[in-house]
């Protein structure tokens, strides 16, 4: 293995290094830093990084492009990527796009605010420093940070909308066409830190069309899947490095009627998107799967809100083999403490679930690329803070079982000779 400066370490000794570092330090970044980061591609269904496989142990943090506008927050961005990279994670997902809000981005159509496109330069330069990559998503379906019903309303207002319903955002020309220009402008952008162009950067991991796509409006989902095809034949055109997503919950609709039963309800069929058909287009490269059992299921005991996470990790694991041949990526999952019966060893448990589930899929050579849990915070930001936020180094349990979980994949991507790593992972 070529190290930073150059040096030829034999691959075990450098895990046994790596390991001791972890064990006086509980710092484990060294198993995962590379000489010069490299675009991530896809083979079959794994990722790869020069044809060695790569495994996603990553988190969410939507909010650093924010917290990376103003000077006394910028701190806050640089310490979730050092904690991110001291626990071995590897990939971080947040938001590239706030519309029309605090801090926008982009202020109307085509026109941008250069103060907050220079912090997403500086997120994207401070991940690479740090080692590591970026998940890049591109609009909300939801209504925070502006999201598809910003597009809606400013189509509106120009006098070029053919509705006001917030799902023309998958079918008026006129909206298409905004975002489209955003698209263009986001992948074309020149980082004013690093001098690269976002579609040249590896740093990036993949793009992200949308953060849960839904169009109730159209419970067939001709509407979105058309959409969802446009858009990554449109991304594709202008950018060939980067992998492609699109964002979905992992809902199964009305094309993949005969696994309605795995769905945590009839409610989840008819929201227009459909998890296998829409991540059958060609031009995306993998599947994204969110996981909330609280939310979907509130009335279940935790018991059998775990017995329904494992089948519904399981049915997309098995979808991903069998129908995709894509990754498929667990990119958010989280457990609410606000819930009657929330108890702190839950969050733990449920997390092992994820992650032991993902490692046998990663053992196994099957689609299961990784987990994400929804979201890690710094201290001291309750303000962006929700029921599934956490701190990680403030829960010792579940940091040891996140670092665990990075020492594991790194065990199984540096082949049998990290045996011994694997026998000392905490």
């Amino acid at each position: 293995m070529l190290a930073g400066n150059g040096l030829f370490y034999p691959l075990l000794g450098f895990a046994s290094c790596a390991v001791f570092i972890y064990m006086t330090l509980g710092d484990v970044r060294f198993l995962f830093r590379e000489p010069k980061m490299e675009f991530v591609r896809r083979n079959g269904t794994q990722f790869v990084v020069e044809g060695k496989k790569f495994y996603v142990n990553g988190w969410n943090s939507y909010w650093l492009m924010d917290q990376a506008v103003e000077e006394y927050s910028r701190p806050r961005v640089t310490k979730m990527l050092h904690a991110g990279a001291k626990m071995g994670l590897t990939v971080c997902r947040t938001w590239a796009f706030n519309d029309a809000g605090y801090n926008a981005l982009q202020l109307k159509p085509g026109e941008f605010d250069e103060r907050v496109f220079k912090a997403l330069d500086r997120v994207i330069a401070e991940a690479q420093h740090h080692g590591i990559r970026l998940i890049l998503c591109l609009v909300n379906n939801l209504h925070a940070y502006g999201g598809k019903a910003q597009y809606v309303q400013w189509a509106w207002e120009e006098g070029s909308a053919s509705s006001r319903s917030n799902d023309s955002f998958f079918s008026d020309s006129s909206i298409k066409h905004h975002f489209k220009n955003y698209v263009k402008t986001m992948l074309t952008r020149r980082n004013r830190f690093t001098g690269v162009e976002y579609r040249n950067d590896p740093t990036i991991f993949a793009w992200e069309l949308m953060n849960e796509p839904r169009c109730t409006t159209d419970p067939s989902g001709r509407s979105l899947q058309g959409w969802i095809k446009e858009m990554a034949e449109f991304v594709k055109s202008i950018d060939k490095n980067h992998l492609l997503t699109v964002g979905v919950e992992g809902f199964y609709g009305a094309a993949t009627a005969k696994k309605f039963h795995v769905n945590p309800g009839d409610w989840a069929g008819s929201l227009g998107t459909d998890f296998v058909e829409n991540s059958k287009i060609a031009a995306i490269d993998f599947a994204s799967v969110h996981t909330y059992p609280d939310s979907w299921y509130p009335g279940l005991s935790f018991t059998e809100k775990m017995k329904f996470v494992s089948q519904w990790i399981s049915s997309h694991i098995d979808d991903g083999d069998q129908d995709l041949k894509k990754p498929v990526l667990f990119a958010e999952f989280g457990l609410s403490s606000k819930t009657d019966n929330f108890q702190p060893g839950h969050r733990y448990q449920y997390y092992k679930r994820v992650y032991d589930l993902l490692y046998e899929s990663a053992k196994a050579t099957r689609s299961g690329a990784g987990a994400m849990p929804w979201q890690f915070l710094v201290d001291d930001m309750d303000e962006y803070g929700d029921a599934f936020a956490i701190v990680p180094w403030s829960i010792p349990s579940i940091y040891k079982l996140i670092t665990r979980q990075s020492c594991r994949l790194a065990a199984i991507r540096h082949g049998k000779s990290s045996s011994k790593l694997l026998a000392e992972c905490p």
